[in-house]
């Protein structure tokens, strides 16, 4: 997201990583509420795939907790946080650069549980996202995911008021001038896409994932927040 950079982005420390080893540990997909712990199970020597989750927060956490990793990022940059902390830390980590919709390098029922923070508003479609994780994942494997409400695309945040303004599904290309993405590039930034409720919940289910767990969490530092939860989590299994 485009506001100030949210401290769970950053690579985990030594001491996380040895709490980890120690049993105490959390994941945070939807703010800073963490997933409850019963939506992993045992993951003991279970093979986790961290998807569009480089920066060497996740992966790394869930790799000391004694799970079989890999972390798969569209960014290099991001990926190379997580090597960092595996060399450092000594930890057995795979990285894979590509597409999150496009898990081709990886066979039918690979995984066990795919953890996958809010990153599908960096795709215009997240359909072809649920297909893959439903392909790529076990029987009885789950899914846990992160979204935005798509709220939080539709208001116009300003200092005056909150102002319906935008259609959803919303996309910043379409939203913005030529001369607007080429400085939103220039600055390193990225293109966001708010999906409907139907694409986020629906196309999981479309998938042929059921959903068996759910919470609310908010983006900090929009107004919009204070009025409702512009953020989710979802736990979604592969029957």
């Amino acid at each position: 997201m485009r506001e100030a950079q949210n401290p769970h982005t950053l690579p985990v420390t030594a001491e996380q990583v040895e709490a980890a080893r120690n049993g105490e540990w959390a994941i945070y997909l939807a703010s800073a509420k963490p997933v409850p712990r019963a939506w992993f199970g045992d993951i003991v020597a279970k093979d986790v795939l961290c998807l569009a989750s480089g920066g060497g927060q996740q992966g790394p956490i869930l790799a000391a907790a004694g799970a079989s990793v890999t972390v798969f990022d569209l960014s290099d940059e991001q990926l190379s946080r997580d090597r960092e902390v595996a060399e450092r830390e000594n930890l057995a980590l795979q990285t894979v650069q590509d597409d999150m919709t496009n898990l081709s390098a990886f066979s039918d029922g690979t995984f066990d549980l795919i953890v996958h923070p809010v990153a599908n508003c960096f795709i215009p479609d997240a359909k072809p996202l649920w297909r893959e994780a439903f392909r790529v994942l076990r029987p009885q494997g789950a899914l846990l995911a992160g979204m935005v409400n798509p709220l939080l695309y539709a208001l116009a945040d300003s200092d005056e008021a909150l102002v319906l303004e935008h259609l959803i599904p919303y996309s910043d290309y379409a939203s913005m001038s030529k001369v607007e993405r080429h400085k939103h590039f220039a600055e390193g930034g990225a293109l966001e896409f708010g999906h409907s409720l139907q694409d986020l919940i629906g196309g999981q289910l479309d998938a042929g994932l059921i959903i068996t767990g759910f919470y609310e969490g908010s983006f900090d530092g929009r107004r919009v927040s204070d009025i409702i939860a512009t953020l989710f989590a979802t736990r979604a299994v592969k029957p």
